[in-house]
């Protein structure tokens, strides 16, 4: 059975074939990066081939092709826009500031200091664009990177009119393939993305069956952990997918939703019932439930046949069977009258199970309809562009200053780059006059995708670390070819598409091919020396420290103040979220998309989890990041309840709840607020606080809902019941998700205020209704 894995036994041949395609589905959701890494390696050969001939027919040096080459490449990496008419727009818009940058940087090559001067402005300028999006960042990338590499070949005023057609054959190679013969169609990219949605569910199926049978030990929950990480992270992208296949169509909003209507529904559905797996697990594990032999048999055994069904490739069919396997497997535990304590979690764990059965048999046959009959509207949109994986850190909007009173993010990261780079440009020279641009780029880069000086620390370590080890394996491919041109570049080229594939993972990988593809490059050209690669890394260092000291001493950004931002962004989301729900709940008049609302949160949430990275470094401090974590962990708890809340809103309507409802949400939401506040007094600046160490949490007016939405869920509970799709149940499903954000909300308020809080259980209130809702809503 395709996807069935068990410790201690061999699998198949088609057993292992089935995991090697579901890995290969989850290791690059959607072949983003494959299709990005294939077509920038691509359009660099073109451009190279097409310099080529320019340089055939007019006798320039071999510069013009290395110009076009690099521009090639800049040209893919720095676009990022999801939308393929965004990124014909931006890719052609290159050009401009490309060309611009080119002429300024050959009209001032006889001056070396008025160069360098303008070269730390063009620097400071591309930094601060980042404030205006994808589009800002690219424009910045073609205005760097010409400007240096003119510098870098001393090309003077003579060579402009080849070095602007360079800067045409470079953009142009990409805009001919990535924008024209190399699109990809929005259902195969939604395909491809929905199979690693399967994929990473698979995986987090099989981590929960291990953590099912483990029954002795300290359990290690942490695979648990990354793989329900892991599927989020594929959900976003596969909703922000189906939002662009909307945007993409020419008939407005109502005719776009047409071929995918509903499928974002199915798709949040089938994670939030994923993430209920898990969740139930971990709390049955983390309280060493002593669940009975048959019993967890029974569980594993529904959990496996989950995995099976959702390995890629699996047939219909048989999926179809192993859901049904699944539900039965479960039966004897979801029957059982209601449970309290162990009993209750392993309940939990089974109806858990039967959830994710119906909600991905629904999901995987609406998936196969609505895209095959989204491939009928032939209509092509981008796709294999946004990075999968983590979710990157995004450009935040526009603003004067934050919300600390400081300076905007990328306006304080502009005069950093501006200190660190003209120090660079000094010390560099010091090092090595001929080499001193290694340490310029490497001041240059570390600022990219960072919000405070500890994000700066780790890229800089990452590039020095990647940079040192690809010096070791480009002196071992130097010495494996032995100078065979051939083998060279066919070495040099796969070196520059693992760098290219790796880039949005990686720094540190990026930085190792990198430095390969200069390895092989030097012995292309006869001047391969180990002192050259060595001058790599000492200049690499230099640049990269000169960075982090810019970051820690010009106008520094501390990790804890971005990440008090990051938590403020988030709980703010929250109460966006929360107030569209109810009012789509209570058929209020332009209450919005609850959906829309909700994976904002998710977005925001992503990045709190970014932003908490330096903090949870294993330097800092044990207290520190104990409470970073446990932080971070409370409020992906609030973003889970968060979207199951939404999910319910999106397809219900219960105006006549408005009298307790209304009340008991103001009261939440009102809890949320003074919990973001507390949050920016407990990880703010210091200088900032609202109140002083020592206030409560009745000072930044949080109290408790539970009275309420006791109301509220006496009024839910008074309407008849008739079967789990009633007002009934979806009003306690509702009631019950408002109260478990209320309690993780008020908890860790007084936990940073000083007090004792202990998470209760979330069936604590009604578990053991016949309808099942308690479980469901809680679960």
């Amino acid at each position: 059975m395709t996807g069935t894995v068990e410790r201690g036994r061999r699998l198949p041949v088609p057993a292992r074939w089935g995991e090697l395609r579901t890995w290969a589905a989850a290791v690059d959701p959607g072949h983003t990066r494959l299709h990005l890494a294939s077509v920038a390696t691509a359009a660099m050969l073109l451009a190279a081939v097409a310099a080529s001939v320019l340089r055939a027919l007019t006798g320039q040096p071999i510069t013009i092709v290395l110009f076009s080459v690099v521009l090639a490449m800049i040209s893919n990496l720095a676009v990022n826009e999801n939308d393929l008419r965004r990124r014909r727009v931006t890719t052609a818009l290159m050009v401009v500031p490309a060309a611009a940058s080119a002429t300024v940087s050959a009209l001032l090559s006889t001056n070396r200091v008025a160069a360098d001067v303008v070269f730390v402005l063009v620097m400071m300028v591309a930094v601060a664009v980042r404030r205006y999006g994808p589009r800002g960042v690219a424009l910045g990338m073609a205005a760097f990177m010409p400007f240096f590499f003119v510098q870098f070949l001393h090309a003077g005023p003579g060579e402009l009119p080849f070095l602007l057609a360079g800067v045409v054959i470079g953009i142009g190679s990409t805009f001919l393939l990535r924008c024209l013969v190399f699109t990809r169609r929005s259902e195969t990219v939604l395909d491809a993305l929905f199979r690693a949605f399967e994929a990473r569910l698979h995986a987090l199926l099989l981590t929960a069956v291990e953590a099912v049978g483990t029954t002795a030990g300290e359990p290690d929950l942490d695979p648990l952990v990354r793989a329900q990480a892991r599927l989020n992270e594929t959900a976003l992208l596969v909703t922000d997918r189906l939002d662009d296949t909307d945007d993409d169509t020419d008939d407005g909003p109502d005719v776009a939703a047409g071929p995918v209507a509903g499928l974002r529904q199915w798709i949040i559905d089938s994670e939030l019932a994923a993430e209920r797996v898990a969740m139930s697990v971990r709390r049955s594990v983390e309280h060493h439930d002593p669940i009975p032999d048959d019993d967890r048999a029974e569980l594993a055994e529904g959990l496996r046949a989950l995995a099976a069904a959702t390995a890629v490739g699996t047939p219909g069919a048989i999926a179809a069977r192993l859901y049904d396997g699944a539900r039965s497997a479960v039966a004897d535990i979801v029957d059982r009258p209601a449970g309290v304590g162990p009993a209750a979690r392993e309940q939990r764990i089974g109806f858990a199970v039967v959830r994710l059965a119906d909600a991905m048999q629904t999901t995987v046959e609406q998936a196969r309809l609505r895209i095959a009959e989204h491939h009928d509207t032939d209509r092509e949109t981008a796709g294999g562009d946004p990075a999968p994986g983590p979710v990157p850190e995004q450009v935040p909007p526009p603003a004067g200053r934050d919300r600390f009173g400081g300076i905007a993010l990328h306006t304080r990261q502009a005069v950093q780059v501006g200190v660190a780079t003209s120090l660079a440009i000094v010390v560099g020279e010091l090092i090595s006059p001929a080499r001193w641009y290694w340490a310029v780029i490497a001041a240059f880069v570390v600022f990219a995708g960072t919000a405070s000086r500890g994000d700066v620390l780790s890229r800089g370590w990452a590039r020095a670390v990647g940079t040192a080890g690809g010096v070791v394996a480009g002196m071992l491919l130097a010495l494996l070819v032995g100078g065979n041109v051939v083998a060279s570049l066919a070495l040099l080229f796969v070196c520059v598409f693992l760098a290219l594939y790796l880039v949005r993972i990686s720094q540190a990988m990026m930085a190792f091919w990198i430095t390969a593809v200069l390895a092989l490059l030097y012995g292309v050209i006869g001047q391969f020396s180990v002192q050259t690669l060595v001058l790599r890394v000492e200049e690499t260092v230099v640049g990269g420290a000169l960075g982090m000291l810019a970051a820690y001493l010009v106008l520094p950004t501390r990790s804890r103040t971005a990440f008090a931002e990051a938590l403020d962004d988030a709980l703010t989301a929250v109460d966006v979220s929360l107030r569209t729900s109810v009012d789509a709940a209570l058929g209020r008049p332009g209450a919005g998309d609850p959906l829309e609302k909700a994976r904002a949160v998710d977005t925001a949430v992503a990045t709190v989890r970014t932003r908490a990275v330096p903090l949870q470094h294993p330097v800092a401090r044990r207290p520190l990041r104990r409470g970073v974590h446990h932080t971070v962990r409370v409020v992906g708890a609030v973003d889970h309840y968060t979207r199951q809340l939404a999910a319910q809103a999106a397809t219900a309507s219960v105006p006549g709840w408005a009298a307790t409802l209304g009340p008991a949400a103001e009261r939440v939401r009102a809890d949320l607020d003074g919990l973001r506040r507390i949050l920016d007094d407990a990880w703010g600046p210091a200088d900032r606080r609202e109140h002083p160490s020592g206030a409560g949490p009745a000072d930044y007016g949080v109290g408790s809902a539970e009275e309420l939405l006791d109301a509220a869920e006496a009024d839910a509970a008074s309407r008849t019941a008739a079967g789990p799709g009633t007002e009934r149940t979806r009003r306690l499903t509702a009631a019950r998700l408002l109260r478990r954000i209320d309690q993780l909300a008020v908890g860790l308020a007084r936990e940073l205020c000083g007090q004792t809080w202990s998470e209760p259980s979330p069936a604590a209130r009604g578990a053991g209704h016949a309808d099942g809702s308690g479980a469901a809503a809680a679960g």
